[in-house]
């Protein structure tokens, strides 16, 4: 009977963690979309990765509410204000990953895109682990 319920939280893990990554990799363009944008228009990059960040960030929530964590218990306000509190605390990592890459990396064609991916990938481990086990809990 053990064995049978660890394969079903096994499962349930799985496909979680796929729609999570296929959400993610949807908001990932549109933070991406956004931040190239606005840096195409003249937008001072911090601000402009912040601004992306903000626009993926409210694609991700109800994304992932309505289709990854759907099987979670809706607590209303306290489910959105921890959301709002996770991101707050992912968007200054995000953010900060992204500035530090760029002091770090030397010059050269690809160094935005190479600091938004790690920036990206810190801020998506985090919100996986967190989003899973604190905002969206079943």
């Amino acid at each position: 009977m053990a064995e049978v319920r660890n394969d079903s939280e096994r499962a349930g893990l799985v496909r979680q963690l796929t729609r999570f990554v296929m959400v993610g990799g949807f908001c990932a363009l549109v933070d991406s979309g956004a931040y190239w944008l606005l840096l195409q228009a003249g937008t001072w990059v911090h601000l402009a990765k912040a601004l992306s960040f903000i626009a993926g960030t409210t694609t991700a929530y109800f994304l992932n509410k309505r289709f990854t964590f759907a099987g979670a218990a809706d607590r209303g306000a306290s489910q959105a204000g921890g959301f709002a509190l996770l991101y707050t605390v992912t968007f200054f990592v995000n953010v900060g990953t992204n500035a530090l890459m760029l002091e770090l990396l030397p010059e050269m064609r690809w160094e935005y895109a190479l600091a938004w991916v790690v920036a990206q990938a810190v801020g998506t481990t985090i919100n996986f682990v967190m989003l899973r086990t604190v905002v969206f809990r079943h």
